[in-house]
């Protein structure tokens, strides 16, 4: 690890469109930024989407040609233009 990033997965840049669809706020169209083997970072530009850390989603990658799984996500970092998504690893 160099310097403060605390990432133990390499990222990798990667635009898709994703489904993330929160308990309170609903369902919404995001594009991602990057993914790694830990998890994804969504770009949040204009929707009205405020999730707080620690809060559950689930994300499914859009425009495939056979519907992608729906994966259980948690927002575990917020920035100026999106939030990080880790793969719940616990499953609850």
């Amino acid at each position: 690890m160099v310097g403060n990033d605390r990432r133990e997965h390499i990222r990798t840049a990667m635009s898709a469109k994703v489904k993330v669809v929160h308990a309170e706020q609903g369902e919404f169209i995001f594009s991602t930024r990057d993914i790694s083997d830990g998890g994804v970072f969504i770009v949040v530009d204009t929707e009205p989407f405020t999730p707080s850390l620690g809060d559950k989603v689930t994300v499914q990658v859009q425009g495939l040609p056979v519907p992608a799984p729906v994966l259980e996500m948690v927002v575990v970092r917020k920035t100026n233009d999106g939030y990080g998504l880790q793969f719940d690893q616990n499953g609850d």
